[in-house]
């Protein structure tokens, strides 16, 4: 195709009109959302909204986020070993500003929408040229970008991205998205658990008895601004305890969120005698659910095994409401495989600025990377 450009925004004020026209296939690149982002968005992250046109008209919409880990008070701090004081050295150092071509805070294949067919060649260039045009930007304001990742593509657009501009990129992979994909004749959770084998019969009997004094309720807009600081506590222990973060949310991002898509987004709250101690967030794209952020207190999360009550939980909403498949991200392999999701690889790829540092980034990079073993699980008959 012909007469291919972009331009990049920094303001929802400034998008197009058709935009949302443009992006209706994925509910992340459509104006509510990417409002949650303007609004509520890290305090070390800017975000760019792109749009592609041909000649006057525009045919796709992609996002880009500009990260500054000088800004991150922590990067996780469950793991103390050498290898992750070397990393956290390492990006504090090297790899302190970023460009995510791409959405660093959800997993999975959500960088761009095209309202027509354009190839992957027009694809790969277009990405680098906004990706440079984003490197002269930040220099024009004095900030020298390290790092430039494109972020999350599943092995065939993978695959074929790598035949054009992206053929000299390094291309890596992180842990597995964990994707449960429905099966069409199940129509309720009974339906889920016949499904199983004993041993999980046994398991989600058991998970469901420890959590017989919990309540569960989805909240409204109202709930969650009054609950607000809650929320943010419990999602920022189990945060704060990953093995790693390139990102905090803010204080207001759940009440912003909920403002901004509605239904689109839910809340669901665990009670325990009237106080919350738990809970889950769900975003609904399409036939797709994804899973969210989530929090819980560490002490009721064990006694209660909280924490698989809610995939239990997510499971069986994707099955009532006839969702085709559940994106579960990336954590907490072992335990999203007992409840029936499987992991799906992606590919992401990123060069340094530093051509020195970009010659060796394929040894270097491995090594940045938490180490994760998992037993893979198969719950069913």
């Amino acid at each position: 195709m012909k007469n291919i450009h972009f331009k990049i925004y920094t303001a929802i004020t400034e998008l197009p009109i058709e935009w949302d026209n443009v992006s209706v296939a994925n509910h992340f690149l459509q104006t509510p959302y990417l409002s949650v982002l303007e609004k509520s968005a890290s305090v070390n992250m800017q975000c760019f909204f792109i749009g592609i046109f041909q000649n006057n008209e525009l045919i796709g919409t992609s996002l880009a986020q500009y990260i500054d880990l000088n800004k991150l008070e922590s990067f996780g701090e469950r793991d103390t070993c050498f290898k992750t004081l070397f990393r956290n050295f390492m990006l504090k150092n090297f790899a302190s500003h970023v460009v995510f071509m791409g959405n660093n805070m959800i997993t999975g294949q959500n960088s761009y929408t095209f309202s027509k067919d354009i190839g992957f060649k027009n694809i790969s260039e277009t990405m680098m040229q906004c990706s440079q045009a984003l490197i002269q930007y930040f220099k024009k304001k004095k900030i020298k970008i390290h790092l430039v990742s494109f972020k999350d593509f599943y092995a065939v657009c993978a695959t074929k991205l790598q035949q054009f501009e992206f053929k000299n990129l390094y291309e890596f992979h992180t842990q597995p998205n964990m994707i449960f994909n429905l099966q069409p004749d199940w129509k309720s959770k009974d339906d889920y658990v016949a499904s199983f084998t004993k041993k999980y019969r046994d398991q989600y009997k058991r998970a469901r008895k420890k959590s017989s004094a919990i309540t569960l309720k989805e909240l409204s807009l109202t709930e969650v601004v009054v609950l607000e600081n809650t929320l943010y506590s419990l999602y920022y222990y189990v945060a704060k305890n990953a093995p790693f973060n390139t990102f905090f949310l803010s204080k207001n991002h759940f009440s912003t969120f909920k403002k901004q898509c509605g239904n689109r987004f839910r809340v669901f709250g665990y009670f325990l005698h009237d106080k919350l101690i738990g809970f889950h967030t769900l975003l609904l794209n399409g036939k797709v659910l994804e899973t969210y952020f989530l929090g819980y207190d560490e002490q009721h999360q064990k006694e209660n095994m909280l924490y698989l009550n809610m995939l239990y939980n997510m499971t069986e909403f994707g099955i009532e409401n006839q969702f085709e498949k559940i994106i579960f991200g990336r954590t907490a392999l072992e335990i999203k495989s007992s409840i029936g999701a499987k992991p799906v690889y992606m590919s992401g790829f990123l060069f340094h600025t530093n051509p020195i540092i970009n010659r060796f980034i394929g040894n270097i990079f491995p090594k940045l990377e938490p180490e994760t073993s998992w037993n893979k699980r198969n719950p069913f008959k």
